[in-house]
């Protein structure tokens, strides 16, 4: 397969599928053209990829779980581990974003939204310099 042909495959931009291959996730055969063979692993491999990073792990994070899936004697509790782990920076984004929202939500509700020129949300913002 080809990029583009891997690219419809994986649902992955091909500059994704670049950079994956640049930093060492996959490595596809070259043919005597010097154009990239992607062999059906390699499209597993991807797959594999696009999914952990729609699920948020981040790059090292996906260089593990693939060293972790390929290695048969791996221990359950080290996928675990970094799965955990990613949770935990999920959680603790979403209460950031939690508590965002509750600011604006306070800024909002307090703007009277008409043609006066004072606003709560220019006062709050300028006070937070």
């Amino acid at each position: 397969m080809n990029i583009g042909q891997m690219s419809e495959a994986t649902g992955l931009p091909a500059k994704t599928i670049r950079y994956y291959e640049d930093i060492g996730l996959v490595r596809p055969a070259r043919g005597e053209n010097g154009y990239r063979a992607f062999s059906e692993a390699d499209r597993h491999k991807l797959t594999f990829l696009a999914r952990s990073r729609s699920l948020g792990f981040s790059i090292e994070d996906c260089r593990t779980l693939l060293s972790l899936y390929e290695d048969r004697d791996r221990a359950s509790a080290d996928v675990r581990a970094v799965a955990e782990r990613n949770l935990e920076k999920i959680e603790t984004k979403i209460a950031e974003l939690e508590a965002l929202k509750a600011t604006l939500s306070t800024l909002v509700h307090r703007c009277h939204g008409d043609d006066r020129p004072d606003c709560p949300i220019l006062e709050d913002l300028s006070a937070h310099s």
